[in-house]
């Protein structure tokens, strides 16, 4: 596949809501999270079918009626919430090299 960079403006909540999705779908970088999005919208089609969410959760069979969902959801959160989350004020700082450095090697 042939990929090319280009540049995109977003307004930030969207770039926060595309670095959430990023990160929660297990995927690399927005770029990658971007190209499948507009790839899923290319086989789309043009039509702007309605789109619905049912059908895309699973339910235990041994609790159908999901009368332990709540104790379920709580130990997931309380496992997100044990995890280590690094969280900065701002980005970190790449060092760039000068044109001439690059050129020396």
């Amino acid at each position: 596949m042939n990929r090319r960079a280009i540049s995109v403006t977003l307004d930030g909540d969207n770039l926060t809501w595309l670095k959430g999705r990023t990160g929660a779908a297990g995927i690399r970088s927005v770029s990658e999270l971007l190209n499948q999005i507009v790839t899923a919208a290319r086989k789309q089609g043009t039509q702007a079918a309605a789109r619905s969410v049912a059908g895309t959760i699973d339910i235990d069979a041994a609790d159908p009626r999901l009368d332990r969902a709540d104790a379920a959801v709580r130990a997931i959160f309380h496992e997100s919430v044990g995890r280590p989350f690094l969280a900065r004020k701002t980005p970190p700082v790449r060092a760039r090299r000068s044109k001439v450095a690059r050129r020396r090697g």
